[in-house]
């Protein structure tokens, strides 16, 4: 066993690329079935099987709690005052999710761009890292700084 480990392990020589393809797998591999890193499954599910758990499942969901979860959202919807800045959030952050898989697909396209990219963020990290983080002082300065935004945020004034 010691030695197919060995042989697995010796370097193979750069002068002969095949040689990487027809590198020896050791015998422990080749043996046990239980060690493959994808087993196969001998009883594959029947589309059958999986109808009549989703028909099961289906029959199982209290449509009380649906009903109940539809009326809670209506009546949030109806207590709503402001229900056109509403959508026009909700559309803006729907759009700008799109726009920004739209511009890293093109950017993948430039060549040097995301490793600059990379390289901006690694830096931002850095420093951000070596500002708040690094100090006892700094960290309760951004404690502080946290604690003011959730106050401004949540409208709580204590």
């Amino acid at each position: 066993m010691l030695a197919a480990a060995a042989a697995a392990l010796r370097p193979v020589p750069l002068r002969r690329p095949g040689a990487l393809l027809r590198a020896p797998v050791p015998r422990s591999l080749l043996d046990s079935r239980g060690a493959a890193p994808f087993p196969r499954r001998t009883a594959s599910l029947k589309i059958s099987q999986l109808q009549l758990t989703a028909a099961r499942f289906s029959k199982e969901s209290d449509s009380a709690e649906d009903d109940e979860l539809l009326s809670e959202l209506r009546e949030k919807w109806d207590a709503m005052e402001n229900k056109p800045s509403l959508l026009l959030y909700g559309g803006g952050a729907i759009f700008a999710l799109w726009i920004s898989f739209v511009v890293v697909r093109a950017l993948d396209s430039v060549p040097l761009l995301p490793g600059l990219l990379e390289l901006v963020g690694l830096g931002y990290s850095g420093w951000f890292v070596y500002r708040y983080l690094l100090f006892q002082e700094n960290r309760k300065e951004l404690a502080n700084n946290f604690d003011a935004l959730k106050k401004r945020i949540t409208g709580d004034d204590e």
